[in-house]
């Protein structure tokens, strides 16, 4: 059974930055295509970045291009989501999900990822 578990969140100043860590265990991490959504209180989950298991796609939504940056360590089985230039919009609940091993490329659905962290909380005052 696939496990995973997200860290880094808290409160930050508009302007600020945190860096989001995920980690994965009980599969074959490094052949999965991992992905962060975000869900704020009231809205919608909605999607935030996804990377292939290969690293080489790696897709933003178009509100965090530019200031978000996801990476992966297929030797930790780590996801890392570095979070600069935050916005109070990006208040949320962020939550990292992983594909099952096999599947190339990225994709932007949440019901193609069948295991979820609990999420870790992102607030940022403005």
């Amino acid at each position: 059974q696939v496990q995973v578990v997200e860290s880094g969140g808290g409160l930050v100043q508009a302007g600020g930055s945190l860096r989001l860590s995920c980690s994965a265990s009980g599969r074959a991490f490094s052949l999965s295509s991992m992905a962060w959504f975000r869900q704020a209180v009231g809205k919608e989950r909605e999607f935030v970045a996804a990377i292939s298991w290969s690293e080489s796609d790696i897709d933003y939504a178009d509100s965090v291009k530019g200031r978000f940056t996801l990476s992966r360590d297929n030797v930790k089985n780590e996801v890392y989501l570095q979070m600069n230039n935050l916005k109070a919009d990006d208040t949320a609940v962020y939550h990292c999900a992983v594909r099952p091993p096999g599947y190339p490329g990225t994709s932007r659905r949440p019901h193609i990822y069948d295991a979820w962290g609990q999420g870790t909380q992102v607030t940022v005052s403005s």
